[in-house]
Formats: C-alpha cells, structure tokens, sequence
C-alpha cells in the first residue's frame, strides 16, 4: 500500500532511511518488480483482544517545528525543597523542570492526592521522587511505597531515588521478581523509607508479614494503565486496601481509560489532575509502515533495514518471548550486535542485556512490551514493531521509546 497525507506527501516510501529500504532497492510499499502497489482502503489488523487497529495510525510525519510548548512557570530553585535535595539538583545540572514535574511538585509538596497524565518520557519519576525524598528527609517517621508494572522500570525508579537522596541518610528496598528474595528480605529488615516493587513480589512479601502498609504514609501507582494491560488491577486493589485511610496517594499514567478513573475515584482524596500531555503519538517520531507480500522474506527484509547506517541504535519488539528471542539469534547469526529481553529471562540477564544495550555494546535489542514503558533510553534512534501491538495504547508506547526530548526518531511497522 502506497500511503498519502493531504497535499500529496508520500509515505509509502523509505525518505526516513534513504533512498531504498532493501538491498535490491525496493522502497517500502514497492514490488519486486520496482513498481508501487495500487492504493486501497487502509488495512486493519485485529488483535487477539479484538482491537481493530487502523494501520495508517502507523504513518505520520514528525512535527517537532509545530509542536505544542506548555509555559514552565517555575525553575527547580523555586519549590519548596530542603537544600540538600536542591544541592543534588546543582550537582545534577537540573535548572528547568518539564511540564509534569513543574505542575505536579507545587501540588506533591502540598500533600494533595494527584494524578499526573503526561507522554511517555517527560521525567514523571522525578515529579513524584523528589517531593517524597522532602517529605521523608523533613519527617524520618513517613515512609512510601512505589508501585510499577515491571522490574526494570521498578530498578530505574529507586536508580533515580539514589540520586535525589544522595547524602541525605534516606534509604529504599527494591522488592521485584526475578531476583533472590533473601537479599530483598534484609533490606526489608533495615526499615527503609522508601519500598518500590512490582506488584507480585510485593503481594509476597506483604502475605509474609515483611511489609507492613499500615505504615506507608505515601503511595505511588505509576504506570496505572500498564498496571490494567498486565492484569494487575485486583493486586492494586488489594495492596491499595491494605493501606492507612489517611495517606498521600498518586498515580501517574499516560493514559486515563474509564477503568482508572473508577480506580482514581475510589482509593484518591479530591485528587488534583495534572495533564501536559500533547498528543497520542510523540510529535518527534516519524513513523512509516514496512509492507510485507511475502511473510518469508521478513526477517531478510528487517536486515536490509538494518543495514542502514541511520539506524544507529534500534529496538525491535515482538509478540512473544519465544519469537523474541528467535529472532535476536537469527540477527546473531547474520552479523548483528543483537540482545533480547522479555520475562523468561533471569534478572540478572535482562539487566545484562539492558546494560549493553546502554552503552552500545550491542546496538539492537529485541524485546517483548516489557520494554514499552518506563526504560529511559535517550539515543535510541529507531524503534520496529516487527509484530503488531495488540492495541493501539500498546503502540503508542512502544513508539514513545525514541524521539525522546527534543531528540527526533523513527518508527516502523511491519505489516502484511
């Protein structure tokens, strides 16, 4: 299919990533033989959860020059925070906060319950972190709890938790699957401020009279409409439950469907709705489609791709952990610098891979929606969904992985 935007602008072809997309010199959309397919009527994919996807959702230019700028009224300098978090800003090198972080603290550090709404990759952790890490610093009797959908945003979190507090004698437990429970177990035991889990490691531990949420004063949902996708809405329910009548709640999401709003009005106090977000898809991603005729040549059509020299750091998603990590070894195999993540993997693996991923040891990483969310990567210039999301919201995030800040980035969908 041959794609165009009103006023005539192509995006069947391959202008993100040069003059061909194959090594025979096919763009994308073109035949074997050289010429176009003739135009029809979008194709839509319905996923195994009954969603119709409208496949030209997958095409659309960057539009980072007319991208909306949300007024920053405050610097970091002006909230309300104790000096030793405002020194490990300067040493940071933090002067101006994103949208997020500059609507959501002002209200954070005056103990409303919030819910903070913003684009995948706007600093949510920090809006939330550093004024908890004022809230303990100032009372060493509060504690908070941080909920996230998986390990690595949940290891990320207390990562960025350790650079706030730097100095200031507060301390966290990271209580996740995947890693042994002994060692989670004595961190425990040290009575840390602050406890960031997922939520099936921290149900274990809770039912094993380890975690106590009667005493957490503070609690974090973060990443509630992934919670929803992966199922975790009754583990919410029943840890949220077991927490203190009058506490501090937020929940930051990038997405507000009806069932976190029903969520939102039983377990938050008057919350205070803060919503930067400025459109569904990342302003700074160009995204285009990879239109396959023959589903055995894919995978040689995805090393064409990758071949290209714009294609400086690529993460690929796939639907399932066995096709993830078949395909990194198939990319192994033909020369590629190539790792895989997804939730069969030990801990200490996907940790690995991320690492190399990081500092470019490897420069293409095959991963299931595990990675969809949370992973703060800067440099990551192309993202290939070479298998349809199962929803549109899951696409969305999977996009949000490149074209972060003001960096641009490309997206690419393989479809049939």
């Amino acid at each position: 299919m041959f794609l165009k935007r009103k006023g005539g602008s192509s995006f069947g072809s391959a202008k993100t990533l040069g003059k061909s997309s194959t090594a025979n010199g096919r763009s994308f959309g073109q035949n074997k033989k050289g010429g176009f397919r003739p135009s029809s009527r979008p194709a839509r994919r319905k996923s195994r959860f009954s969603e119709d996807i409208d496949t030209s959702l997958f095409v659309k230019k960057a539009s980072g020059s007319v991208e909306i700028k949300v007024e920053i009224t405050n610097s970091f300098a002006d909230f309300s925070l104790c000096k030793e978090a405002k020194k490990n800003l300067e040493f940071k090198k933090y002067v101006t906060p994103t949208p997020i972080q500059d609507q959501a603290i002002p209200h954070i550090l005056a103990g409303k319950d919030l819910v903070g709404l913003a684009n995948t990759g706007t600093g949510k952790t920090a809006a939330f972190l550093l004024p908890l890490i004022n809230k303990v610093f100032n009372d060493r009797s509060q504690r908070v709890l941080i909920v996230a959908p998986t390990r690595e945003l949940a290891l990320q979190i207390e990562q960025e938790f350790r650079h706030f507090s730097w100095n200031m004698k507060l301390f966290s437990a990271s209580c996740v699957g995947g890693m042994p429970i002994h060692r989670q177990i004595g961190n425990l035991r040290r009575n840390p401020s602050f406890v960031i889990g997922t939520p099936g490691r921290l149900k274990d531990l809770i039912e094993r009279r380890l975690i106590s949420l009667e005493t957490f004063g503070s609690v974090v949902v973060d990443e509630v409409d992934r919670m929803m996708d992966m199922g975790f809405i009754e583990d919410i329910k029943e840890i949220m439950s077991g927490l203190p009548q009058t506490r501090q709640t937020l929940f930051f999401s990038a997405t507000m469907p009806e069932k976190i709003q029903r969520l939102v009005g039983q377990f938050l106090n008057e919350p205070i709705t803060v919503k930067v977000s400025n459109g569904n898809t990342s302003t700074n991603v160009e995204q285009d489609i990879v239109r396959i005729r023959d589903k055995a040549l894919k995978f040689q059509e995805l090393a064409q791709i990758l071949k290209k020299d714009e294609l400086t750091k690529v993460l690929i998603f796939s639907e399932t952990k066995a096709e993830v990590e078949r395909l990194a070894s198939n990319l192994q195999e033909v020369g590629f610098k190539a790792d895989s993540i997804h939730g069969d993997k030990k801990q200490h693996q996907r940790k690995r891979a991320l690492t190399s991923f990081k500092n470019n040891e490897v420069n293409i990483l095959v991963a299931t929606d595990v990675a969809a969310r949370g992973l703060d990567i800067d440099d990551i210039s192309h993202v290939i969904n070479y298998t349809i999301p199962q929803t549109y919201d899951d696409y969305i995030h999977r996009i949000g992985r490149t074209g972060r800040g003001s960096n641009k980035g490309v997206a690419l969908t393989f479809v049939a």
